[in-house]
């Protein structure tokens, strides 16, 4: 059992009372762990025709999750499916807050502290790489995390970026459908699963977490429509965090709603009393609390917002700096030579001047992608390779991106053992015309290989290969 704060336990003995001795309990039992199926990458029904796990149970409030048993020796982590990013490993309640985002194809969304990525491929997976995701974090490190995720789950249409949440809205004044705020907490919701969270709490570090969160939501006011829906999480119990951070935030934007939305078994209401001095709002029982007594999961907070007002017909909010301008496709014969002799899909199709060049680089850009002009981006849109003198080298991503009839040439690996010889980087054998070869794992992308003579080539990325 986690060594819980003191501070912490009077506190929560009071919020609590009588369910208190229940709620410590939870801290003695095992954590509930979870996978979320990666809809860009086929459907839930497909990946349980396909799966080899024993006990998977859906969640409830997320179509594509699952609970499985890690006590049973199931390790989705170490399986070629995690590579090829059919699934997500995620908390089972932090599957909560993109789902109630409500996402979908072709809006403009943003998802504001963006790492690891849990949220963001989720709500990708929403919008069926269609639309524009802006996903945002601030730290470095983590936003090469945040990069990485989206890279493996197949994400087409992200822009991710390592801004500052001020910088973000001095560029995106009204331009998003939907945000979420997965706002940086004091992660008292955690402790069951990050010991090391407990020894770094203090009632101090509550309150520096809430006014943080007051500054972000306010950038977030910012970048948001009219009419558009805003949800704030946060993964911990603290009520300076929870209920007082929604009623302070409505106390300086009255121009807001708390949405009364559906709550699964298990699930509790805010609770207006606890918002201290955020000022009292009844309409904070709408807000959700999952506590880890009473669902399976871990603890988590979270609203969901509506911004009054709305936008004309045919509404287009432009960000300050207009679109980002491409360059046209036939200034980069090397991939259209590529994608002759290795694609059955135009990535091109219906697009004016979609392509960004970096250096050697070249990405599709999302339809409509804002300009980049001035901000730190670390992904704009799909990598698609490397254009090398005189040839095109597809990147990982790419592979990730396609599905085996998107391809003119592809590899079934079969075996689990043979997928696994692939990932460490091991050359295969192949009978077959060279060239490029998608090489998929029970139909699903894995990588690229390069055939020549009866020898394929491994081009899985030194980087990532499992030794």
């Amino acid at each position: 059992m986690a060594q819980l704060p003191q501070d912490f336990m009077i506190r929560m003995q009071d919020m609590l009372g009588d369910a208190y001795p229940a709620f410590l309990r939870s801290y003695e039992e095992d954590r509930f762990q979870a996978l979320r199926v990666n809809a860009l990458k086929g459907t839930r029904e497909t990946f349980l025709e396909k799966e080899s796990f024993s006990g998977l149970r859906g969640i409830p409030w997320e179509k594509n999750g699952f609970y499985y048993d890690g006590a049973a020796g199931c390790t989705p982590g170490k399986h070629p499916f995690h590579e090829a990013g059919v699934y997500y490993i995620q908390e089972p309640s932090a599957m909560a807050p993109a789902a109630y985002l409500c996402a979908a194809p072709g809006e403009r969304v943003l998802d504001l502290c963006a790492a690891p990525g849990g949220k963001t491929t989720q709500t990708a997976s929403y919008m069926q790489n269609r639309g524009i995701l802006v996903c945002n974090e601030i730290h470095p490190a983590r936003a090469k995390i945040l990069s990485e995720n989206v890279e493996r789950m197949g994400i087409r249409n992200a822009l991710v970026t390592n801004e500052a949440p001020q910088r973000l809205a001095e560029m995106f004044d009204g331009y998003f459908d939907r945000i979420l705020v997965d706002a940086p907490c004091s992660g008292e919701g955690m402790f069951r699963k990050n010991e090391e969270a407990c020894g770094e709490w203090s009632l101090a570090s509550v309150q520096l977490c809430a006014d943080r969160q007051d500054e972000i939501l306010d950038c977030a006011d910012r970048m948001l429509r009219p009419g558009g829906r805003l949800v704030y999480a946060t993964c911990t119990f603290a009520p300076a965090e929870n209920e007082g951070s929604i009623a302070r935030f409505l106390g300086r934007h009255p121009d807001y709603r708390i949405l009364e939305v559906k709550k699964y078994e298990g699930m509790s209401e805010g609770v207006p009393e606890w918002a201290h001095f955020g000022g009292y709002c009844d309409g904070l029982r709408h807000t959700i609390r999952l506590f880890p007594h009473l669902v399976q999961g871990e603890g988590h907070y979270l609203a969901v917002l509506q911004k009054q007002g709305e936008v004309p017909d045919g509404y287009q909010a432009a960000p300050v700096n207009g679109l980002q301008k491409g360059i046209a496709a036939k200034d980069v014969k090397e991939f259209l030579q590529f994608g002759q002799e290795s694609l059955q899909v135009d990535l091109l199709e219906n697009k004016q001047d979609c392509l960004l060049k970096f250096g050697e680089q070249l990405y599709l850009m999302p339809e409509d992608m804002p300009s980049i002009k001035g901000l730190k981006v670390l992904r704009a849109g799909l990598h698609l390779g490397t254009l090398k003198k005189n040839r095109f080298e597809p990147s990982h991503a790419l592979a990730l991106a396609l599905k085996q009839d998107e391809v003119r040439r592809s590899m079934e690996i079969g075996t689990e053992e043979n997928a696994r010889a692939y990932l460490s980087g091991m050359t295969l054998s192949h009978d077959g015309e060279k060239g490029w070869y998608l090489m998929t794992y029970k139909g699903y992308s894995i990588g690229w290989g390069k055939l020549a003579g009866q020898v394929m080539k491994n081009h899985y990325p030194k980087g990532l290969r499992k030794v």
